[in-house]
């Protein structure tokens, strides 16, 4: 008897998820989608999508929901922030959403349910049928969660817009996507790719203020008001769900961020660090791989030491050039405005070192030097598989390429 009545109230319960989802897919518009719904091997049984927060994994979930065209008692979205899980059992939930026909689910929010990797194990297990595509932040190790996902799911990441994504969602303008092997094997050749009309830089310093995370659609005025929120509620809200981390550091952490925002990119040195922030030299290492995790910052490492074990970093830049704009108390730097764009772009498809001579070292292979328009080929002539890149560059010159090209990597 009990038993039916919880299963009576997780129904009605359920109706109002189903119509919370039907009513979200109806405002999902198909306009436009981040590169990386093209990319994502749909086929498989459990996906997963990890990203900072405000990147757009909700949107990408949906949009890909809304393409099934189905019923919503077939293919529905959960939130798994909503305040229905936090006494309701999510494996009982998707048992009866499977009873009444219910083929696939797209599980959101995934880290803010208690236990979410053990039990999406055991529904992706025991339901067959049953297809989960499910997003969380970026925070989150899928490898260390108890119910050990990474044998079954294939997970991606998402990144912030790039420059070529910006253009497409604010101005329509369509462009290609070029891999770095085909900046690098012939630049000249791609500008043959483009429309006759682009002119590159046109709206590249509004990309570099305000275009890296989709919601500057909603309202370009507030949106460093809105970058600054977000990074208070990654502390306080995201992080709060890492098992190592106390919640009582979290106003320490935004210290942290604040102490780099002022100072990049710069050599950290620890023990200073460790003063100004009042946290533990011993912590600090900890807390600096949380915020790279968090995507809020990008640590950049010596070229040729292994990445396994937690080291001080090289340098220290902010993810992207919309957090420098957002955090800065005083004009941006020019130089550390270009790095940062250029590491923000590469990130996402390659891995990036500090060499010993030039800015970065790519894919263990090529070396970049990054500049204005003074910047000369001198200091790294003598390096094989090396390239100036400038900011001030319409097209690529010889050996100097445009900054703006490699915001077309995705």
């Amino acid at each position: 008897m009990q038993i039916s009545i919880k299963f009576a109230q997780i129904n009605v319960h359920m109706n109002t998820l189903l119509e919370q989802s039907e009513y979200l897919l109806s405002n999902t518009t198909l306009d436009f989608k981040r590169f990386l719904f093209n990319e994502i091997k749909w086929n498989n049984h459990l996906i997963g999508i990890k990203g900072a927060r405000g990147t757009g994994k909700t949107t990408l979930s949906l949009q890909w929901l809304k393409q099934q065209d189905l019923p919503v008692t077939k293919a529905a979205y959960f939130s798994l922030d909503d305040l229905y899980f936090t006494n309701n059992s999510l494996k009982e939930t998707i048992a009866q959403f499977h009873k009444q026909g219910g083929k696939m689910l797209v599980l959101d929010e995934v880290h803010k349910y208690k236990n979410w990797s053990t039990e999406i194990k055991n529904i992706y297990d025991i339901y067959t049928g049953i297809k989960i595509i499910f997003t969380g932040s970026s925070i989150i190790d899928i490898s260390r969660q108890e119910g050990d996902l990474s044998r079954r799911a294939v997970v991606y990441e998402l990144p912030g817009l790039s420059y070529r994504e910006f253009l497409s969602l604010k101005y329509n303008l369509q462009l290609p996507i070029f891999s770095l092997n085909d900046i690098l094997k012939d630049a000249s050749a791609l500008k043959k790719q483009l429309p006759n009309s682009f002119r590159p830089l046109e709206y590249f310093n509004e990309y570099l203020q305000t275009g890296y995370y989709p919601f500057m659609m909603e309202d370009k005025e507030t949106v460093h008001q809105k970058i600054n929120q977000l990074i208070r509620t990654i502390v306080e809200y995201d992080m709060a769900e890492l098992k190592d981390f106390d919640i009582r550091n979290a106003k320490k952490i935004l210290q942290l961020m604040y102490v780099i925002s002022q100072q990049v990119p710069f050599k950290p040195n620890l023990v200073t660090l460790a003063e100004k922030t009042n946290i533990h030299r011993n912590s600090l290492n900890n807390y600096l791989h949380y915020l790279e995790q968090a995507k809020l910052i990008s640590l950049l490492q010596p070229a040729g030491k292994s990445t396994a074990v937690l080291q001080k970093p090289e340098k220290i830049y902010l993810n992207n050039t919309n957090l420098l704009y957002a955090l800065a108390e005083q004009q941006v730097d020019k130089g550390n405005l270009r790095e940062t764009f250029f590491l923000s772009q590469l990130n996402a498809v390659s891995k990036i070192t500090m060499p010993k001579q030039g800015d970065f070292f790519v894919d263990n292979k090529y070396t970049f030097e990054v500049g204005g328009k003074e910047k000369s080929i001198k200091q790294i002539a003598s390096i094989k598989n090396a390239w100036v890149v400038k900011d001030d560059l319409e097209f690529p010159v010889g050996n100097e390429l445009p900054l703006w090209m490699f915001g077309l990597l995705y």
